[in-house]
């Protein structure tokens, strides 16, 4: 594997041309150098010759942290179901994310062998990007977060969206976003006929070597 760098992304090439890849978005304040040191973790067969793609968020003031600027894929003004969300925010990344998919296409890799993820604000993007796709992707990894604007999923929700396998893990002990934020998305979601894999473990808001296990099996499975 290979280690590349850019102002937009830090990427990860594969020994052989890229077959598959992996979109996956960090959290508010991270960048995506953030979940780089899990991909030898998840010890996935070379074979599959996955690029792993980590973009960087743009920086922006966060209403929540007192308009202090971090690399965030929206605006937030609170943690819970209730808040006021940043539309604007969310569907500007949400287009970025198709560009980068598109991006992928071009390059060779079909988009059925793509998978978006993301670990709490990232994964409230991949959710978002992911069920609004016109062409079915490999499946959306969503770690600790939510679906946001929910109120508009049902109208946006397309049908490669819901044959798009979903894979979502989220702490019981999540102090930043509440483990039942987690659950009433994946409830949500189950609703409309979207097939949601779901895993609790006993940690806060993070990721545990319990749920990189099931990460790295969930993407032998979609990419394979």
């Amino acid at each position: 594997m290979k280690l590349v760098k850019s102002e937009a992304a830090a990427i990860i090439e594969p020994e052989t041309a890229a077959a598959a890849a992996v979109i996956w978005l960090h959290g508010l304040g991270a960048d995506g150098f953030d979940f780089v040191p899990i991909v030898p973790e998840l010890k996935l067969p070379t074979t599959l010759a996955v690029r792993f793609l980590f973009p960087h968020a743009a920086s922006r003031p966060v209403t929540l942290n007192g308009g202090m600027k971090m690399r965030a894929w929206y605006d937030l003004a609170g943690l819970t179901r209730s808040d006021g969300q940043d539309e604007g925010g969310i569907r500007a990344s949400a287009k970025l994310i198709d560009q980068l998919i598109d991006g992928q296409v071009s390059a060779g890799v079909p988009r059925g062998r793509i998978a978006l993820a993301g670990f709490s604000q990232g994964g409230a993007i991949a959710l978002h990007a992911g069920l609004r796709q016109v062409e079915a992707l490999a499946g959306i990894m969503a770690l600790s977060t939510y679906v946001p604007l929910e109120a508009s999923v049902q109208g946006e929700l397309t049908s490669a969206g819901r044959r798009t396998p979903v894979l979502m893990c989220h702490g019981r002990q999540d102090q930043v976003l509440a483990v039942d934020m987690g659950a009433h998305s994946r409830d949500l979601l189950r609703s409309l006929g979207v097939a949601v894999e779901w895993h609790e473990y006993s940690m806060g808001h993070a990721v545990c070597p319990e749920e990189i296990g099931v990460i790295s099996a969930w993407l032998r499975s979609r990419l394979s």
